[in-house]
């Protein structure tokens, strides 16, 4: 990485880089030639810079401890000895527009191999800074540096490339962030947003809340009126599906698609409904970007940017290819590739004041029965075999359900639901510790991605408590889930809420518990993360506990192994699939799937 331009050699020069995605600056200090301690002056974090060899000649990538401060602070916070990059950007917050020294823009651009250049950093600082002087007068909210920049970055990437990604991790206000570059546009016409539907009264409320002057309206199909400017409709993806037509008859300034991992196929029919949408701008929303594997990630991106990536063959030959068998060379070109419209960022990157989120994976016995009940079960499977092709597949996932249902409780599977206490070790856990958070007061929250097993526990802990603990799942309508949901963030709320994995898992916010309960296992970690996640969101004030259960010598062990892997791009791909299972021959199948009764 080299460079004309040198970093001053004064002893213990404090320095100012500039943090793009963040729009926050990184204080950091350069003495005698080598990176001193960060100025005690703010949260200090580790970030990888760009820094001067020993001969001052070349640059490379370093591990630096910065104190981490918002712009706002820059100018009035003490430094002893302020280097020239923290003189230039202040001239530059007081309205100054100073050559950036190196310095000043230090960051590794998403390839590793290069530093983001002055122009660049600039231009991003100038254009927030506008938008975060506009934004406090449109919204009814105070936004964080990193949303400030979020909005920021959807109007740049919109103007340049016509759509993007916003693939911030789960809880970091992506609603938020889309309304703010909803505001900007609404006098350029209608604007929509399709998510699932359980978030469709969700985006109704916070568009109440924080954009007052937008209109929201909620489509459940039908004709469309004419919409004035400042119209924002809503509507679910079971309606994008159904009525797609009536909405592709509209131009729209914006298409906004929530949890887009909805649309990862592009065969299926709502995704293809998606892309009949006429919009001048389209925005997907995602957590996961990439659930199972790395196509999904080209769905998104020819969603928003057909013009950049419209050839699926061509994506899978330069990445997907060989980012499976290893390459990270290939891991960094798509880093590279992706930039332009894609904006991933984690909560240790951006929310370092979240409360920390603490994991307990406890392991859970089976009950004599449950032995007795998986073994039937297994060797009965084993008389029938699996078969081949399509068939095949149906029977092992058949298979697996009943021998996790039966790791949740036997009765569910036979039937026998008269007593449920003492019959499943993995209950007795939950009740176990269900019933010391109730002692201190702490509400919980289950998930399951079972309706049986959901019953099942709302029952249970109504007779062994005698608490009524609501139960959200795909069955209830729009107004029954919101109820649930405003219900639980009451102060006096109930104390325990039971939710189903897929229906509950995106887009609430359930921040009035600090402890989660994974019930039973899902085949895919990111699952579970965005579920924890509804609880790990901004606005907590509490360490969040995250408690998985886990049911030793069974397939569920399987599962948490499969959970520990990493792929070359983990932070983006998660590999592990049920399908890796039916892949396995017979003797390796039922190996995983039998009880290691010596466990």
């Amino acid at each position: 990485m080299a460079t004309r331009q040198k970093l001053p050699a004064a002893p213990s020069d404090s320095q100012a880089t500039y943090l793009p995605d963040r729009h926050m600056f990184a204080l950091w200090t350069w003495s005698g030639g080598t990176v001193g301690a960060a100025p005690p002056v703010g949260d200090i974090e580790t970030l990888p810079l760009a820094v001067p060899t020993p001969d001052l000649g070349r640059l490379k990538v370093s591990d630096v401890d910065c104190a981490l401060i918002e712009p706002d602070r820059l100018t009035d916070t003490p430094l002893d000895a302020p280097g020239r990059s923290v003189d230039v950007w202040r001239s530059w917050i007081a309205g100054g527009t100073s050559a950036l020294p190196v310095a000043a823009h230090a960051v590794p651009d998403a390839t590793g191999v290069a530093v983001t250049t002055a122009e660049h950093a600039a231009a991003v600082f100038r254009h927030t800074t506008a938008v975060a002087a506009e934004l406090r007068t449109t919204l009814t909210a105070t936004l964080r540096p990193y949303q400030v920049r979020g909005v920021s970055w959807l109007r740049e990437t919109i103007a340049a490339h016509g759509g993007a990604v916003l693939a911030d991790e789960m809880g970091l206000g992506k609603t938020l962030q889309t309304i703010g570059c909803l505001v900007g546009r609404a006098e350029e016409g209608p604007q929509m947003v399709v998510g699932p539907t359980s978030l469709v009264g969700n985006w109704a409320h916070e568009i109440a809340r924080f954009a007052p002057d937008l209109r929201s309206e909620i489509w459940r199909g039908g004709p469309l009126k004419a919409m004035e400017r400042g119209t924002v409709v809503l509507t679910g993806y079971p309606t994008l599906r159904t009525h797609g037509p009536a909405l592709a008859g509209h131009r729209w300034t914006t298409a906004v698609f929530d949890e887009a991992q909805v649309l990862k196929n592009p065969r299926t029919q709502v995704s293809k409904a998606a892309r009949t949408v006429a919009a001048e701008a389209r925005i997907a929303l995602t957590g996961t970007p990439v659930e199972n594997h790395l196509d999904e990630l080209w769905a998104l991106l020819n969603l928003v940017a057909p013009h950049l990536f419209g050839n699926r063959t061509q994506f899978h030959r330069r990445f997907v290819r060989p980012i499976t068998d290893g390459s990270l060379a290939a891991s960094a070109r798509l880093r590279g590739a992706i930039e332009p419209v894609v904006l991933m960022r984690k909560k240790s990157q951006v929310a370092s004041s979240l409360p920390s989120k603490i994991h307990a994976d406890l392991i859970c016995e089976l009950t004599e029965e449950q032995q007795r009940l998986y073994d039937r079960l297994l060797e009965q499977v084993i008389d029938d075999g699996f078969g081949s092709g399509a068939r095949r597949q149906t029977k092992v996932l058949a298979v697996l359900t009943s021998l996790k249902q039966v790791c949740n409780h036997p009765g569910l599977v036979t039937d026998d639901l008269d007593e449920l206490a003492g019959r499943s070790g993995k209950l007795d856990l939950c009740t176990d510790i269900v019933a010391n958070n109730l002692e201190n007061g702490a509400p919980t929250i289950v998930f399951t991605q079972y309706r049986q097993t959901g019953e099942l526990l709302i029952r249970h802990f109504a007779e062994q408590f005698g608490v009524r603990a609501p139960f959200f799942h795909g069955g209830l309508n729009q107004e029954q889930r919101a109820d649930i949901v405003r219900r639980f963030q009451a102060d006096d709320g109930p104390k325990v809420l039971v939710l189903s994995l897929k229906a509950g898992g995106t887009g609430l916010t359930l921040t009035r518990a600090a402890d989660v309960i994974h019930f039973d296992r899902w085949w895919n970690p990111a699952v579970e993360a965005q579920a924890s996640d509804r609880v790990h969101r901004i606005g907590q004030t509490r360490t969040v506990t995250v408690t998985t259960l886990t049911t030793a010598a069974t397939v569920e062990e399987h599962i948490a192994a499969m959970h520990s892997r990493k792929s070359a791009l983990s932070d983006i791909a998660d590999l592990s699939s049920v399908a890796e299972l039916t892949r396995l021959d017979d003797d390796r199948l039922i190996e995983v799937l039998r009880r290691n009764r010596g466990n």
